[in-house]
């Protein structure tokens, strides 16, 4: 495939078609998963009952309003659908930048979606397994300190767990994108050892804003991000533009 350029209406014309099998991917994953809300949702919950058991601090998870449950159990179905669409996502944003790439970086969109699914995934379950277990303790521990029983409103609770999974998942990225950058000749290896400084910096706000305020779970996610960087050196260095 040559390269080519392309007017601005089809640009246009061509990401409206992707946007469009994007929304209907995650259509179909919102239906896949709405049936099994209720299992996300312990799913979700079940970090806070084991750090509440384990802490011997008893909580309570409660709604406050008539249609509360109905629209909580829609958003956490919707960003599961989305998750569970990730590969088309991933293959459709792919696809888009085609036409202005050459065949041979063109063929590297199977790798692209397989890599940039499971490093999402990976970057969710790292949040679920390590921040959660974390993260959940100190929120608790501060009720006993105002000798308050927490009673959590569930959109709140489930509103924060995922989008923090989400966060966590896109941040696992960072390879993914670095190696999109640099076959496009937008980035490379010396350029993000130069600005090391900056990153590790913006990685540090990144993550107090993300985490619990307090040093342990801002470590966690600090640490995955700059192994992550590290990584991404590596990947502008292999896959450079000659």
């Amino acid at each position: 495939m040559a390269d080519l350029e392309m007017p601005l209406t089809e640009h246009l014309g061509e990401l409206r078609t992707r946007l469009v099998r994007i929304v209907l991917a995650t259509v179909v994953g919102f239906a896949i998963c709405y049936p099994q809300a209720t299992w996300i949702f312990e799913f979700l919950q079940a970090p806070l009952n084991m750090a509440s058991e384990a802490s011997g601090i008893r909580m309570s998870v409660i709604g406050t309003g008539v249609a509360e449950a109905f629209f909580t159990r829609l958003k956490v179905s919707i960003i599961a659908g989305a998750a569970l669409a990730m590969p088309v996502i991933l293959y459709q944003l792919w696809m888009f930048v085609v036409p202005g790439l050459k065949h041979k970086e063109a063929v590297y969109a199977r790798g692209f979606v397989v890599f940039g699914t499971l490093f999402f995934l990976t970057g969710a379950a790292f949040c679920y397994e390590i921040v959660f277990p974390f993260g959940f303790p100190f929120f608790l521990a501060e009720y006993t300190k105002i000798a308050v029983d927490p009673t959590l409103r569930i959109s709140e609770y489930l509103s924060f767990t995922s989008r923090l999974m989400v966060a966590f998942g896109l941040t696992f990225e960072m390879p993914i994108a670095t190696f999109f950058l640099a076959r496009a000749g937008m980035l490379t290896h010396t350029t993000l050892i130069k600005h090391s400084r900056y990153a590790i910096l913006v990685m540090f706000v990144v993550a107090a804003i993300l985490t619990p305020p307090d040093a342990v779970s801002q470590l966690l996610m600090v640490g995955p991000l700059l192994i992550l960087y590290a990584i991404s050196v590596g990947v502008a260095f292999a896959f450079r533009r000659r």
